[in-house]
């Protein structure tokens, strides 16, 4: 599975307003933090903010905030907003699908699975585990490494 750019950088913004909890941030800040367009940085953070995860105040000394608390704001639930499908496999869309083996395929159900099971599991954390490092002693408690 592969998170389009769009998802990624959604990600990293609140990440990066998240780490300012007192402070207006500039989409220009996290633009140079990262390394990314600030146009397309522009269109994340207005998405952000139509979804209510930001705060956007515009102006001279305006800037981005988070929209809600970082406990409120779940994973799964970021990508599933952000992301414009989840079709890993041509037949998940139905509208499109030209799979000449659809009716018989047995690997489309295995990845709906895996799906499912991706989103279940990112349904595990919010921002606030993210900001305070929770997900890196949970992944290293599942490789055994922690």
């Amino acid at each position: 599975m592969r998170l389009t750019l769009h998802t990624d950088y959604a990600l990293r913004v609140l990440i990066y307003v998240g780490s300012h909890p007192d402070e207006l941030v500039r989409t220009e800040d996290v633009s140079v933090a990262y390394g990314i367009s600030h146009n397309h940085l522009t269109k994340v953070v207005r998405q952000l903010g139509q979804l209510g995860y930001l705060s956007i105040q515009r102006g001279r000394n305006g800037g981005i905030a988070l929209g809600k608390d970082p406990s409120a704001i779940r994973i799964d639930e970021v990508v599933k907003q952000c992301e414009p499908d989840l079709f890993l496999v041509e037949c998940f869309n139905e509208a499109e699908n030209q799979c000449p083996i659809a009716p018989v395929c047995g690997l489309a159900p295995v990845l709906a699975d895996a799906c499912r099971a991706f989103l279940e599991r990112l349904a595990a954390y919010t921002l606030a585990d993210l900001l305070q490092g929770r997900q890196i002693r949970k992944y290293r408690k599942h490789l055994g490494t922690a």
